[in-house]
């Protein structure tokens, strides 16, 4: 195996967990790395530090696989942190039947993520790293997991940013056009093919039970961003009156009429707009709910974009505190690492001032359980919230 050097500021964060190292945090090269290559990781003094792969391309070069121990990076090593990974979930199947198994580096497995959906598999490998290693991975998991099929879904642009080509299918098994899943006695259809990520919003569950316990009969609920419906369709069972979900994706909202089929709800409507160009009309309609969820995709994904990402949730909140009941309640969600909790804050104070209104927030909200956030790997912690109510005085 060969051996890397890596400079003095990177010793510590090697020592805190932190699996990443970066380009300009490396002292010395080995002669004719290849792309995903494993390798010994030292110190400028001898040190031996750990065991990661490479890669020359990517910014994020060197990624951690083990700390300060030697072993060999195969079959055996992927089940045995499968098995650990699925040993720490399994609680959750008392209440679903759909959970991520591998959240990557937050699993000591950087650029793999696999979510289980009642017996199949959706699978990203997002490295060469890991793509060096996709046959000992897929032995794995049908050893350790016995899925009826596995359909890989890898993210596009972090392959691209890796060196590598992006492909999409069946890996293994069979992979039904629909696939029923449970959260919370709460059922959902999902699409590997089609849906948006690994296939549902996995990380979300915890926050759709917190929100929709506020629901109080005879509240109207407006679920911006909705994706399949998981927010609304909550609020739904949850006794709400009337239901309004807004998504721009086709396929999104033909999946939100079937999964309030599947839940007997009945007084609800599906908008396909863009949320913004959507709330611009409501509030000049007058129109009032109850419970008002912004749930945008990632408005962040580099430093670069974080101030237009704040902007753009400075007039989701405007507008939503314009269309809000006197009592009305509104949960907002960053799911971006740029965009922080307080960053969040920060944007809902301005626009209580505003609107001449002081909020109160009732939940802080994070990812789920299944989504680990470590505390020495600050980019786990990616998705906050929370829950807000305007102030009587």
């Amino acid at each position: 195996m060969k051996k890397i050097t890596v400079k003095k500021q990177a010793i510590e964060k090697i020592k805190s967990f932190n699996p990443w190292i970066y380009k300009n945090e490396i002292k010395k090269f080995p002669k004719d790395v290849y792309k995903g290559e494993v390798l010994s990781v030292y110190s400028p003094n001898g040190e031996f530090l750990g065991i990661g792969y490479i890669n020359p391309l990517s910014v994020i070069t060197i990624r951690m696989l083990s700390f300060f121990k030697k072993e060999d990076i195969n079959k055996e090593f992927f089940i045995q942190r499968i098995k650990r990974a699925f040993k720490k979930r399994e609680y959750l199947k008392k209440i679903t039947n759909a959970f991520r198994v591998i959240h990557s580096e937050a699993d000591f497995l950087p650029g793999l993520i696999v979510d289980y959906y009642n017996g199949y598999l959706s699978l990203q490998i997002n490295t060469a790293g890991m793509e060096n290693f996709r046959k000992e991975i897929l032995e794995a998991l049908i050893e350790v997991l016995e899925p009826k099929g596995i359909y890989e879904k890898s993210d596009e642009k972090s392959r691209e940013k890796e060196g590598l080509n992006t492909e999409e299918g069946i890996l293994y098994g069979n992979i039904p056009e629909e696939i029923i899943i449970i959260e919370n006695d709460v059922r959902f259809i999902i699409s590997l093919q089609k849906g948006q990520k690994t296939g549902f919003y996995l990380d979300q569950r915890k926050n759709r039970k917190i929100v929709s316990d506020y629901v109080k009969k005879g509240f109207r609920v407006l679920d911006l961003f909705s994706n399949t419906g998981g927010f609304g369709i909550y609020c739904g069972l949850k006794g709400a009156d009337f239901i309004k979900f807004v998504d721009i994706s086709e396929n999104a909202v033909n999946l939100i009429v079937e999964n309030c089929k599947l839940n007997s709800i009945k007084n609800y409507q599906v908008v396909q707009e863009n949320v913004f160009d959507f709330l611009k009309e409501e509030v000049k309609k007058g129109e009032k709910y109850d419970i008002i969820i912004i749930d945008p995709p990632s408005f962040a994904k580099t430093k670069k974009e974080k101030e237009g990402a704040l902007r753009g949730f400075k007039y989701l909140i405007l507008k939503s505190l314009q269309l809000l009941s006197e009592e009305g309640f509104i949960a907002v969600f960053s799911c971006s690492h740029h965009v922080d909790m307080e960053d969040l804050k920060d944007t809902a104070l301005s626009a209580s001032k505003d609107r001449k209104t002081p909020v109160e927030i009732v939940e802080h909200m994070y990812q789920d359980i299944d989504h680990p956030y470590i505390l020495n790997i600050p980019n786990s912690l990616y998705l906050k919230g929370f829950l807000f109510r305007k102030c009587i005085i």
